[in-house]
Parts: C-alpha cells; structure tokens; sequence
C-alpha cells in the first residue's frame, strides 16, 4: 500500500508520516493465548502543521466476536523526532514558533539520522488515573521501537514503572506489541510482561 506524504507537512514528520491517519482493528490482552481477553481499538494519529503527531487511543474490552462490551481505556500523547529544541521551536506553553521550521528540508531531516539508520523519536502518552510515560526510541522506515525512560504517576496510581512498545507496517496493517512491569506482574530478568498487542487496518 503506498504511503501518501500530506502536502503541508513539515518536513521532520516525514519519517512518521505513514503513521498518519485512522486505524481500527482488534487485539488480545496479555500474550495472547486462547484465555486472553479481546479487546477493540481506534488509534488516530493527526497533526496541525507543528512538527509532531497528535496521538489518540480509544480501547473497548470485546466478546470473541468483536461486540464491545465496554470501555477499556483511552490513551492520548505525542510523537516527534528527538532533537534539540531551537529559539525557533515553540513553547514552552504558547510561545509560538517560527513561522519558518527549524527543520526546512528533507536534506535537514537527513542530517539527524541515527548510526542505525533510523531516527531517535521521543513519544509522550498519557493515560487516565494519573499516569504519564515518556518514551525514547527509533523509527527505522516502517518500525518503531519504544522503552520508557520516565513513568509519572499520581500519589495513588496504581503500581506501573516500565514498559516497551512495537510498531510495525506489515502488507498495510499496523502491528504492535506492549510489554509493561506492574505490581505482580514482572518476570525474572527483563521485568517485563506481555501486556497487549494488536492488528490494526487503516480507515477512512
């Protein structure tokens, strides 16, 4: 399936631009074994002309089927390429940014490239009862791979300290995997475990 590139997108979003768009499709929770709840979920990533995608998840647990039985959770965030911010960049808060983008060209965008061959991303996801995570990471064409670096939670959240997350463009379809450590969850040696994972499809 081509990747359309939106005509007014800043040019450091390219390398995310195949995220762009609706997805919807189902996933399992834990790893997926024939116990493992079903669940549904819509993802949209937009953006609004600054350099970084806006990020929303909405999640329904489900029968077997695909009915939505009831809401699961909702996630929202921000994704962007990992560089030093700039005079030019905006904010903190509403300070604006320069009407010229720090980044003006795909030549510019080239130059942050990683000795992989990919490019650092940092991801910001907030989800209700008050826990924040940060994430540091790399986009590598159509792959994505995610740890946390920072895990903020409210003085009565619920026990969360680390997490990684996949993503993957696979014949269309988005793929992803998300490995967390909880109270009574974690396992010996990485301290992570199979949270949830999905296939969506694109819409609209």
């Amino acid at each position: 399936m081509p990747i359309e590139i939106p005509t007014d997108l800043t040019p450091e979003l390219v390398p995310l631009s195949w995220l762009i768009g609706e997805w919807e499709g189902r996933g399992r929770l834990g790893s997926g074994e024939e116990d493992s709840e079903h669940f549904a979920q819509h993802v949209s990533f937009t953006h609004n002309g600054l350099p970084y995608l806006q990020y929303r998840a909405e999640s329904w647990l489900t029968d077997e089927d695909g009915t939505k039985l009831r809401p699961l959770t909702v996630e929202t965030g921000f994704w962007a390429l990992e560089r030093k911010q700039h005079d030019e960049d905006g904010g903190p808060g509403l300070i604006p940014a320069d009407i010229v983008p720090v980044l003006k060209s795909a030549d510019d965008v080239e130059e942050l490239r990683n000795k992989d061959g990919g490019f650092d991303i940092s991801v910001s996801i907030n989800h209700p009862g008050g826990i924040s995570e940060l994430y540091y990471g790399q986009i590598k064409g159509p792959q994505i791979q995610l740890t946390t670096d920072m895990v903020m939670r409210a003085s009565h959240s619920k026990d969360y300290s680390a997490a990684t997350r996949i993503f993957g463009l696979v014949d269309g379809n988005l793929l992803w995997r998300w490995d967390v450590a909880t109270g009574g969850t974690s396992t010996p040696g990485n301290g992570l475990q199979a949270h949830a994972s999905a296939i969506l499809k694109k819409v609209g």
